[in-house]
């Protein structure tokens, strides 16, 4: 597909419209096979709870574009959430003002955003002054920095009463851009999410997540994996898409896949596939990346990595430095020890940058 000559599947009609703007890694590796240690190790370099998520890392190090919105945003449209939980968007040791925030794709980004009736701006302000005075007296006491985040939560709150409409209302959007997603207004989708990560990186946010849970093909694979690549290839592609033409491809950057891949053999009756650590497959766009190209090869079985493999800390090690990191000095010291993203591995994958 494209003039680069992209293998992909037939799964995946949009996605191969911008084949020759997205990088395909063929060699990634993991060391969990389960999903819950596995996802925590890809959201978070450890395959323990408790440490900051690469998206907490990023808004640590680069803080926030905006004041009217969290940092970091995440959406969760599967069947169910992902197994990992929150630890996937947590903020671990740090300060919990670095940590996710999770919205909804449709209404109130957060429940109870809206005032309750009887309630107005004026009041909601002047009881919002009355708890910050509470608040800054409790902290000049014991010097809880976990008080400072409860304050500037519910700053945060309040501007989002002004911001989050106008940001959540994607029917403002052309129609043409609606298809291109397959996006609809007031239906809670992945497509909408796409769209509105668009609209939030627009608007200063640093960093987005969506978690799509759909992918655990142990059977009914040929129907399931066409039915979840329906639901989300073309929403990825028009993101890509939306990204180039706004000119913004260049200075975003875009990660597409899972925390492991699925076996060559089969599980399940006759189309299932088991968990799979040794290799599979993501692809990455924008933001100083080699377009068009395809980095690493598994052997003719798909069981192992064979050509360039590309572990998980080789991945954040990438990503980190797209962003304009080393990611050996981005730490943060906690229990006597500076830790970071890549713990004490990781290497930056040139053979992947433009």
């Amino acid at each position: 597909h494209g003039q680069s000559g992209q293998e992909m599947s037939e799964l995946l009609p949009h996605l191969s419209e911008v084949a020759d703007d997205i990088t395909i890694v063929r060699s990634m590796h993991t060391d969990a096979f389960n999903h819950a240690p596995a996802q925590i190790l890809m959201s978070t370099g450890a395959s323990q709870f408790g440490r900051p998520s690469m998206g907490a890392w990023v808004n640590y190090g680069l803080g926030s574009e905006s004041s009217e919105l969290p940092a970091f945003v995440v959406f969760s449209t599967g069947t169910k959430g992902p197994s990992g939980g929150s630890s996937n968007w947590g903020g671990g040791f740090l300060p919990s003002v670095y940590q996710g925030v999770l919205f909804r794709s449709v209404g109130d980004p957060v429940l109870y955003l809206s005032n309750p009736p009887g309630v107005d701006r004026e009041l909601q302000r002047d009881s919002l002054d009355a708890i910050r005075r509470l608040n800054e007296m409790r902290l000049g006491a014991v010097g809880d920095p976990e008080i400072s985040t409860r304050i500037n939560s519910f700053e945060m709150a309040f501007r989002m009463q002004s911001s989050a409409p106008e940001l959540m209302d994607i029917a403002k959007e052309p129609p043409h851009v609606l298809e291109m997603y397959g996006a609809e207004p007031g239906k809670a989708s992945f497509a909408n999410s796409c769209l509105l990560a668009r609209r939030l990186v627009e608007r200063g946010v640093r960093f987005v997540e969506i978690f799509h849970e759909a992918w655990d093909q142990h059977g009914d694979l040929v129907k399931d994996l066409k039915k979840n690549c329906q639901n989300t290839e073309k929403a990825c592609a028009a993101l890509v898409k939306d990204l180039k033409q706004r000119g913004m491809l260049d200075n975003t950057l875009v990660i597409w896949g899972g925390e492991f891949g699925r076996t060559p053999m089969v599980q399940g009756g006759n189309d299932g596939r088991d968990h799979h650590p040794n290799c599979f497959t993501m692809w990455l766009a924008g933001g100083g990346l080699k377009p068009g190209f395809t980095l690493g090869a598994s052997d003719d079985f798909g069981f192992n990595a064979v050509e360039d493999p590309v572990h998980v800390h080789d991945l954040h090690a990438t990503i980190l430095h797209l962003l304009g990191f080393d990611h050996t000095k981005l730490t943060y010291r906690f229990q006597g020890r500076d830790f970071r993203l890549t713990d004490v591995s990781g290497n930056v994958v040139h053979k992947m940058l433009a």
